[in-house]
């Protein structure tokens, strides 16, 4: 691969992470955390079947088919694991 394929393809990330909404920004940085979904759903206050939903839509936009793939893509533009607790 080119250095200017990878260029485009991070633009094309780019342009997916732009796409996903509040909560399921803060659901990939959970999965980046490495939580599990029971502790995303009890960090952000929601069921644990609304992180499932949240999860299942964040990989079809970043074109992505399971969590470590996500957690990559999500590194590769700079979101970095955090502690989701306040």
């Amino acid at each position: 691969m080119t250095a200017t394929a990878v260029r485009v393809d991070n633009r094309d990330l780019a342009a997916a992470f732009g796409e996903l909404t509040p909560t399921q920004l803060k659901v990939l940085e959970g999965v980046n955390s490495g939580l599990l979904n029971k502790q995303i759903a009890f960090d952000l206050g929601i069921a644990e079947a609304t992180v499932k939903a949240h999860m299942t839509a964040l990989m079809r936009k970043l074109n992505v088919h399971n969590r470590t793939q996500a957690a990559i893509a999500a590194q590769a533009l700079g979101l970095g694991p955090r502690h989701m607790s306040a």
